[in-house]
């Protein structure tokens, strides 16, 4: 009898991070992973960190390399086109309709048209990068690093760092502090002192849960669907024993996993426009003393 695999196992190992890449048909080709290097640490203080690359490094380094190839190609077709007085086509009209979406639909919307255009070009970065690493998991042999906390929470400090400093030097000093001790409007006295007092603790929760929020959102739905596209087609292993539904349960798991690949790739698009759209929202927040 066929041993079963411990799936959740398999599970955990497929979508944690790890210091090894899959070479593509390598169980064919009799080719092992390619194992990453390890053992790199740098000491700050009393602090050692373990900068060794990792799966997911590979992955956002080769996600920004094709951020930089798409938008170069599609850079040399748009000139190409406008010298001979076309309209853009191919990859040059995709790629300039997604880069004037955002710009101006999603950057310059919700940040104004004063300051929105100095922000686009982070914007538009963080929408294509984020888009590419939903992406990647979608391949095979391909990794989402975006399904990782660690990712998704360094991209929030990014925008958390972007939001308070270009806040700070917008408002000022003085306009930046009143979005820290608040006062609601139309009190006096003692009354002020006090709602101020329970205001700005809140104010101040608030700024570290918006990145928070964009974190957890990101990393949640990328993950889920890595997550439950493993478990159906577990299912295949559980059910391998049973010879009368085995070929029932492979083609159900299989239909159902295409299934929600066709999802994850709206949700890849979703994700990134939702990253983005929010981001500007609360940069654009800030960007006004009331």
């Amino acid at each position: 009898m066929m041993q079963t695999p411990d799936i959740g196992r398999m599970i955990l190992e497929r979508t944690g991070d790890a210091h090894e890449v899959e070479v593509p048909f390598g169980e064919w080709l009799h080719l092992g992973p390619i194992h990453l290097p390890t053992g790199w640490y740098v000491h700050l203080g009393g602090v050692t960190i373990d900068v060794s690359p990792t799966r997911d490094v590979v992955f956002m380094v080769l996600a920004a390399a094709l951020v930089f190839v798409t938008m170069w190609l599609a850079g040399r077709a748009l000139r190409r086109q406008r010298a001979a007085g076309a309209a853009p086509g191919g990859l040059a009209g995709a790629v300039e309709f997604l880069v004037l979406f955002v710009r101006d639909d999603v950057a310059i919307a919700n940040i104004g048209h004063k300051n929105g255009a100095k922000f686009a070009p982070y914007i538009l970065t963080l929408f294509w990068f984020i888009l590419y690493c939903n992406l990647l998991g979608l391949v095979p042999y391909g990794e989402k690093p975006t399904g990782s906390f660690w990712v998704t929470g360094a991209l929030a400090l990014t925008a958390l760092v972007t939001i308070e400093v270009s806040g700070f030097m917008t408002l000022g000093p003085k306009g930046y502090l009143k979005t820290i001790f608040f006062t609601p409007p139309g009190s006096t006295g003692i009354t002020a002192v006090l709602l101020t007092m329970i205001m700005t603790p809140i104010e101040i929760i608030g700024k570290i849960v918006k990145p928070f929020a964009l974190m957890i959102r990101l990393f949640a739905n990328m993950a889920a669907g890595h997550f439950v596209m493993l478990s159906l087609l577990g299912l295949i292993f559980l059910f391998a024993n049973i010879h009368v539904f085995r070929w029932v349960i492979a083609g159900g798991s299989v239909g159902f996993v295409f299934g929600m690949m066709l999802i994850e790739l709206l949700v890849a698009f979703i994700q990134a426009y939702i990253f983005a759209l929010l981001t500007s929202v609360f940069i654009g927040l800030l960007q006004h003393e009331h």
